[in-house]
């Protein structure tokens, strides 16, 4: 006998809003299982209004509510019983992201969560990542978006450390990540990993699983340094045109894929991983989980 829960989760990120419907399977004896029912992704870029001018158009305002709406209606056709929406970086960001909020609570009938570093951080090293992890090595888990990056180190299957930095790919985008920031993230990720030999990276994020989609690797083998800095030269020998045309990336994919290698290639690099795995998991996979296991 076995029961099908629906759920969803919305994630409000700094260069796109997705809404992930999972049914999760429970059968007595077994460990639930988690299985995409339904992913769509809208492209829009609040990042570019956030961290240019520091509060998210009106333009944007109306988009948001309009991919609300559908959201709303979407879940009611899945007969989702419980969701959660989590806003990140562009929304803490800007002035007006708490106004914003209230609006699409008042016109979509959504209630969003405007989360910060730390949790989103624990939120996504919810996600199961227990194929991807043994208890006798330690891996350094990368989430790039579009106004920040995760790290949360992992040693004998727990987190040991985790931060956020504000350096995402809108933001490179955007020339508005100093060498500070960088070194800061270079000094943080040299410490942590220093008492562990053979560290292994794990990544998520669109671009990294683009990236690992162009590689056309089995989901279970990691890409290596070599393959992700060749690929990070290759898109820069690219036009925009180029790399839309060519490798049939979105319009909205084809500019920040560049700034996203860039930054797990330094990850790599700083860390000593010669590989990166590349799970399809992310932060709406982690919010279906922690409401699932009441974490959030």
């Amino acid at each position: 006998m076995i029961t099908i829960k629906k759920y969803a989760a919305i994630d409000i990120g700094s260069n796109a809003m997705r809404l992930l419907v999972t049914n999760i399977v429970e059968q007595e004896g077994c460990a639930p299982q988690f299985n995409k029912s339904s992913l769509v992704r809208v492209p829009i870029r609040l990042g570019q209004d956030a961290f240019t001018v520091g509060e998210i158009s009106e333009e944007n305002i109306d988009r948001m509510v309009d991919a609300m709406k559908a959201f709303k209606l979407l879940m009611k056709v899945h007969k989702v019983e419980q969701y959660r929406a989590c806003a990140t970086s562009a929304m803490r960001e800007a002035y007006n992201g708490k106004e914003v909020a209230e609006i699409i609570k008042k016109k979509a009938d959504i209630k969003i969560d405007i989360i910060d570093g730390k949790k989103e951080a624990a939120i996504i090293a919810a996600s199961d990542l227990k194929q991807f992890i043994t208890s006798d090595k330690a891996y350094l888990y990368v989430d790039v978006g579009g106004g920040s990056t995760e790290f949360s180190l992992f040693f004998e299957g727990k987190i040991i450390a985790s931060k956020s930095f504000k350096n995402g790919t809108v933001r490179l985008l955007n020339e508005m990540v100093n060498d500070i920031v960088w070194q800061e993230m270079e000094k943080w990720i040299k410490a942590n990993v220093e008492p562990f030999e053979n560290i292994t990276l794990i990544g998520s994020g669109g671009n990294i699983n683009k990236l690992f989609k162009l590689s056309e690797k089995n989901q279970d083998k990691p890409l290596s340094y070599m393959y992700v800095q060749s690929q990070y030269q290759k898109l820069n020998s690219m036009t925009y045109e180029q790399r839309i045309a060519d490798l049939g990336l979105n319009p909205d994919r084809a500019d920040v894929i560049i700034p996203a290698t860039r930054i797990y290639l330094n990850a790599m690099k700083w860390s000593g991983a010669r590989h990166i795995y590349v799970p399809k998991i992310g932060l709406s996979d982690g919010i279906v989980k922690a409401m699932y296991y009441g974490k959030i």
